[in-house]
């Protein structure tokens, strides 16, 4: 079971501006932090595969939202003491419970997908 937050309603609230709800929100609600989280998926990974997975990140863009996402408590980073140095990535309990709600995002684009192309050529032919 996911813990809920107990805290200030007004934390909680996405609408309020200067509210926790709303910086979390737009941590996790950018395209790397969702492709990134559902590349993870159910496995760990390295930092090499996660940058072949998710095509188009860069080092850098990589590096800031897997430190962001390990900050809020969505992954954990394990590094090993071997030589080279090994670091691998999971989600924890949170991020895997965020992973479910990213899937059925996936799941909507792509059930979605064709009226949305259509609705652009119309859009842009005007």
């Amino acid at each position: 079971m996911t813990k809920q937050y107990t805290g200030l309603p007004d934390e909680a609230d996405l609408r309020r501006a200067d509210s926790l709800a709303r910086e979390i929100f737009t941590d996790v609600a950018n395209k790397w932090a969702l492709l990134i989280i559902e590349a993870l998926g159910e496995r760990t990974r390295r930092f090499s595969e996660l940058r072949d997975e998710v095509e188009g990140i860069s080092h850098k863009m990589l590096t800031q939202n897997l430190r962001m996402l390990e900050r809020n408590g969505l992954v954990v980073r394990t590094v090993h003491a071997v030589v080279p140095p090994r670091v691998d990535y999971a989600l924890t309990g949170p991020g895997r419970a965020l992973r479910v709600t990213i899937a059925g995002l996936c799941d909507w684009t792509r059930t979605h997908l064709g009226h949305i192309e259509a609705s652009r050529r119309r859009f842009d032919a005007d």
